[in-house]
């Protein structure tokens, strides 16, 4: 795995992927803060100094160990609008494997501006750092997310049925995978 050839900026037609910076913080808790955005996260939507605290860790990325993330601005080329965030996950650095995830603001939803940040960030995972198997844990009702992983070629391997708790409200997951493999006949 190659974690030196992560560049700083990756671009789509539409985006711009990049760390995020400190003039990032008012976006950042726009959409950081509104329950929608967190209804299948099984977390609660952050503020104050928990907004503060979540914003430094954005800034903070590392990516050498396991647990580590790689997070990413995406931000609109026409605009300069941060709409949202895509992320790699170390899960495993002997396995080769990363999980994906991603977090958008609600007002940008409806252009395909994901499934484009989220198709880019799985190719930095596959042909920058070198993952064998990125795969995507989605909340079984978040079916914008499923819709998503589906349309870049992520295969269901998994429905885990009532596997979290949040609230006293049971959850189920999907787990979405793909192959390096699966990735350069897409």
């Amino acid at each position: 795995m190659n974690f030196d050839s992560l560049k700083h900026l990756y671009e789509t037609e539409r985006l711009t992927l990049r760390p995020f910076i400190a003039d990032d913080e008012m976006p950042f808790g726009a959409y950081h803060s509104r329950p929608e955005v967190y209804r299948y996260l099984y977390a609660a939507p952050s503020d104050g100094s928990a907004l503060k605290q979540k914003f430094a860790r954005a800034l903070a990325t590392t990516f050498q160990n396991d647990g580590d993330v790689y997070r990413l601005a995406v931000v609109r080329k026409t605009d300069a609008a941060l709409i949202g965030e895509v992320l790699l996950k170390l899960e495993s650095k002997q396995a080769r494997q990363g999980e994906v995830g991603y977090i958008f603001n609600p007002d940008f939803g409806g252009n395909g501006y994901a499934t484009e940040a989220v198709k880019a960030i799985i190719g930095v995972g596959f042909n920058d750092i070198g993952f064998h198997r990125i795969f995507a844990r989605l909340d079984s009702e978040n079916l914008r997310s499923v819709r998503i992983v589906e349309r870049i070629g992520f295969r269901r391997e998994a429905h885990l049925v009532e596997n979290d708790c949040f609230d006293g409200r049971w959850g189920s997951e999907y787990i979405y995978a793909m192959l390096k493999s699966e990735w350069a006949h897409s």
